[in-house]
């Protein structure tokens, strides 16, 4: 790898920062958009990001860009052991940030990383494991909002969950070892609320106004435009509208036996 651009903000000890990893020009792209989205709240914040394209990328809005041209489709699982702050929280690039950060970073002072519960709770993939059958309420996390300190612990967990995924062809989503080695593992995390990885923004719908604070919203929505399924969404008013279409929709089709109680209460009329 190569480091491309240093600014001030490493010339002194940087202790928490953002790290972001992309590869070809859409994933580029969204980072970018993601980036922007946290400058507007986090003004100051250190961000780091790691592409197989750093040429052309806005001046000033990433504090390092670290060049590698051979990436991994899951290249962060190398980049985040790699990442020069003391305190790392690593994104997707299909995120954007809605609120400031606040005092996130400060959970880290009594956990080595911190994570959310992935969503689809009762679907096959979002249970599957490699090695381990785990109760419901240990389902997978999702890696995509991942917040961790440099510890000797941390770090030697992140290598092994590089290690282990890539030794392993017959594996295709990192979140299935990194369930794993959560079920396996004495590493002190914590499970981070909702709004710090919103996966379902229609949970807005329901939220009183002391419920929550909406953070980080990470959506593959956001991908849609690079798939073909239609016009390119930026913002959290128009992914809100493609979300609540595609709610209702979901609750008209097939569903699981759990569901259907659920499905009766919210449309009575599909009971009769």
């Amino acid at each position: 790898m190569q480091d491309l651009q240093n600014t001030a903000s490493e010339q002194g000890h940087v202790t928490c920062g953002v790290l972001c990893v992309a590869s070809g020009a859409d994933y580029v792209d969204l980072a970018i958009q993601s980036a922007r989205s946290l400058r507007e709240h986090e003004p100051e914040i250190a961000i780091d990001l790691v592409t197989d394209l750093p040429e052309n990328l806005p001046a000033g809005l990433f504090d390092r860009v670290t060049a590698r041209y051979d990436m991994h489709e899951r290249e962060k699982l190398r980049a985040m052991p790699q990442s020069r702050f003391e305190r790392t929280l690593y994104v997707d690039s299909d995120t954007i940030f809605v609120a400031p950060l606040g005092d996130l970073f400060g959970i880290l002072d009594r956990f080595d990383c911190a994570l959310c519960h992935d969503v689809r709770r009762d679907w096959s993939l979002i249970r599957q494991g490699r090695d381990h059958v785990t109760p419901y309420a240990f389902p997978q996390h999702n890696s995509g909002v991942f917040l961790y300190r440099r510890s000797p612990v941390m770090l030697a967990f992140l290598r092994e969950w590089a290690e282990r995924f890539f030794a392993d062809d017959t594996v295709l989503r990192d979140q299935i070892i990194l369930k794993d080695m959560l079920w396996e593992s004495d590493l002190r995390y914590y499970v981070l609320p909702p709004e710090f990885n919103l996966r379902r923004v229609t949970v807005l719908d329901a939220w009183e106004p002391l419920d929550a604070v909406p953070t980080i919203v990470h959506s593959h929505r956001f991908q849609d435009h690079m798939r073909g399924r239609g016009a390119r969404i930026a913002t959290l008013e128009a992914l809100l509208e493609v979300e609540r279409a595609a709610l209702k929709a979901e609750w008209r089709g097939d569903l699981p036996e759990a569901a259907e109680q659920w499905a009766e209460l919210r449309n009575p009329q599909r009971a009769k």
